[in-house]
């Protein structure tokens, strides 16, 4: 099928679902949605059919098919506006005997597509899972194909240099907290009345709509990262309609705001492992033989862009490439590489990302991300997001502040009532996994969720530095533990101890 041909076929699938949310009367400042209550209404089905070209094939013979079902904006009031989540499909490849039903599959954010997770992810998950279950990804709402969210400028994120993110005294930090309430202020106009219901609560009652129209009277569930939270609030709603559940990188059970804060100290001193291990490599890197000196270097780097961007790359735009590089070791040899060349010549080509800032996925997940924390709690105020940068500088003059996504929420039009329930005593034992230095979920909250989700395990990944463990890091202790698990249904009778791979040799330059 030619791409064309492709398009043409999926447009009477995803057409509904591709367009963005309709926008109606802003919600008032303290509204909040009551929480939704499950209400009998007659179980629609899935009419599966090709995919949207974002969604890759998998090789032959499988096959991947898409659809989309029309759930309630509000799930407290079903029979109003409705808007459409797209699902896709990729079947069990072993005989009847071996399936085990259905793996919805989440790849973290808030606000990561996942119409494409149920290829990507199932292509990398032991054959034994593949044999034995429909690997069935989604775009959560407000996402990708199903009803996008758009926050306009958001209160100037995508400028180009954008302004420094680590405000400075006085007048930069009531500078920061005036583009925060401007950020509030462009998706209030973006979300409109949609504002209150893009959370993760609805988007766990999607998931258990998904189940019923697949016809399934339980679900399996793997969430990543942001992931693991949708799926211990799927827990907390559904907890009798859990049958396995594998929770990876784990979010613990904190407001957004504490955990993006939290977060961000982890990425501190993962910022001191990455300058430790660059000083290893003096001859390769050539930023210096010390911690002390490849800071220096860093401090340089920074300092120079955000006094003279080079094509609109500014400090806003270094700081996004050092929170992206510093969750994944593998990523550790091309920041160094991109410090080196920006201070010997000026050039950041290896510091920028592969698609742009400003292009419309990232506009999309951007302000998924942020509607999503601010409809899923409270919020701090401005003056506690002030005090909390104040507070991290003196941790570290220049931290990275990349990831505190929440701060908007200080300004936010819509304020929750009650935080998202995670969990329950009710669900099943769960499998969590984390790596020990994991510095984007940091291990804490794996072991603060699991108190909420009894006689869970817990398999820890030691001597690792990386955010996604599950068939991610290609540990076969970590992997064979989980698909035990999910295929057998056999929980560790304890917590399970992995040896890691320990830091990385650099990639030769």
């Amino acid at each position: 099928m030619t791409s064309l041909q492709r398009r043409a076929s999926v447009a009477c699938a995803l057409t509904a679902c591709a367009a963005t949310l309709v926008t109606g009367a802003p919600a008032p400042a303290h509204a909040t949605p009551p929480t939704p209550t499950p209400t009998p209404t007659a179980t629609p089905h899935l009419r599966f059919a090709a995919c949207p070209d974002s969604v890759p094939n998998p090789p032959a013979p499988e096959h991947v098919e898409c659809a989309t079902l029309a759930v309630p904006l509000d799930w407290s009031h079903p029979d109003g506006r409705r808007v459409r989540v797209a699902v896709s499909r990729v079947r069990a490849s072993g005989p009847p005997a071996e399936r085990r039903g259905i793996l919805l599959v989440n790849p973290g954010g808030p606000g990561g597509p996942g119409l494409p997770y149920a290829v990507t992810k199932r292509a990398k998950l032991p054959e034994s899972v593949r044999r034995s279950y429909d690997i069935i990804g989604f775009d959560p709402r407000g996402v990708g194909h199903s009803a996008p969210a758009g926050c306009g400028r958001m209160g100037g994120l995508f400028d180009t240099p954008g302004a420094d993110p680590v405000p400075v005294g006085p007048r930069a930090e009531r500078a920061h907290l005036h583009s925060l309430r401007r950020m509030a202020d462009d998706c209030a106009a973006g979300a409109a009345g949609a504002l209150p219901h893009l959370s993760t609560e609805q988007t766990a009652y999607d998931m258990d709509a998904i189940r019923a129209a697949l016809g399934e009277r339980r679900t399996g569930f793997l969430g990543v990262s942001y992931g693991s939270y949708l799926g211990a609030a799927y827990a907390a709603h559904f907890p009798r309609r859990v049958s396995r559940m594998v929770l990876d990188s784990v979010v613990g059970p904190w407001e957004w705001y504490d955990f993006d804060l939290r977060q961000t100290r982890a990425l501190l001193r993962q910022r001191e492992v990455f300058f430790r291990w660059v000083a290893e490599h003096p001859g390769r890197f050539g930023l210096g033989g010390s911690p002390e000196a490849v800071r220096e270097a860093y401090l340089r780097a920074r300092t120079g862009l955000a006094t003279r961007p080079v094509d609109g790359f500014g400090a806003a735009a270094f700081d996004r490439a050092v929170y992206r590089a510093l969750g994944r070791t593998e990523r550790w040899t091309g920041l160094a590489d991109g410090l080196r060349a920006s201070l010997r010549d000026g050039d950041t080509g290896a510091l920028r990302p592969d698609e742009p800032f400003d292009g419309p996925e990232s506009r999309n997940y951007e302000a998924a991300n942020r509607i999503v924390k601010c409809a899923d709690g409270h919020a701090p105020t401005p003056r506690r997001v002030a005090a909390d940068i104040r507070r991290t500088r003196r941790l570290d003059p220049q931290p990275v502040l990349t990831g505190i996504e929440a701060s908007t929420c200080a300004y936010w039009h819509h304020r929750p009532a009650h935080r998202t329930r995670l969990g329950s005593p009710g669900a099943p034992p769960v499998l969590l996994i984390a790596s020990a230095h994991d510095p984007v979920t940091p291990i804490e909250g794996a072991r603060r969720l699991r108190h909420r989700l009894p006689g869970s395990r817990l398999v820890t990944l030691h001597q690792d530095y990386s955010h996604g463990v599950f068939a991610s890091r290609g540990n076969p202790c970590v992997d064979g533990a989980a698909a035990a698990y999910l295929v057998e249904g056999r929980l560790p009778a304890a917590d399970v101890h992995c040896t890691g791979p320990g830091l990385p040799e650099p990639d030769q330059g």
